[in-house]
């Protein structure tokens, strides 16, 4: 295989660190997260499932907020390129497996259905979306509802 056909693709890998039971498989994961990525997004991505601890350092050290959230979105710094026979990193998503559980528990929803929603949304924010604004924030949920039902999910708002 060439470094050109290297560069055209995603490479998913799931890391999971977490204690929780509820962690859905790796393909899982990888189905969630491709639906949501589509051809958008090229290189090696790491999605990696943690506990609070790790998910509080994280959003403390790179958003200056305390406590862990459920998911956090660092996408590559596409100016590094790897070497030739490297696939580039996409970069790393990090979801927090007991704040999921806990959301899914509050909001009455399945945990499925919630580990599939936290997936998409993660995701969408590694190719620019966001809800800072409510303009954004609009777009993004209707794109995570339209994924979700495809995936025969329903509205999570």
């Amino acid at each position: 295989m060439t470094a050109t056909d290297k560069r055209g693709r995603l490479e998913i890998h799931v890391q999971n660190v977490s204690s929780c039971e509820s962690v859905p498989s790796a393909e899982t994961l990888k189905t969630w997260v491709r639906c949501a990525l589509g051809n958008d997004l090229r290189g090696a991505l790491t999605v990696r499932i943690v506990d609070e601890p790790e998910s509080a350092d994280l959003n403390e050290r790179y958003r200056h907020v305390q406590g862990a959230t459920n998911v956090l979105a660092f996408p590559a710094d596409e100016s590094v390129l790897p070497p030739m026979n490297e696939l580039p990193s996409a970069g790393d998503l990090v979801i927090c497996a007991p704040v999921l559980e806990q959301e899914a528990c509050v909001q009455g929803k399945s945990l499925q259905a919630h580990w599939a929603h936290i997936s998409i949304h993660g995701a969408l924010h590694m190719l620019g979306f966001g809800h800072d604004r409510d303009e954004a924030a609009q777009v993004m949920e209707a794109r995570e509802i339209e994924l979700l039902e495809s995936l025969g999910f329903g509205d999570p708002y």
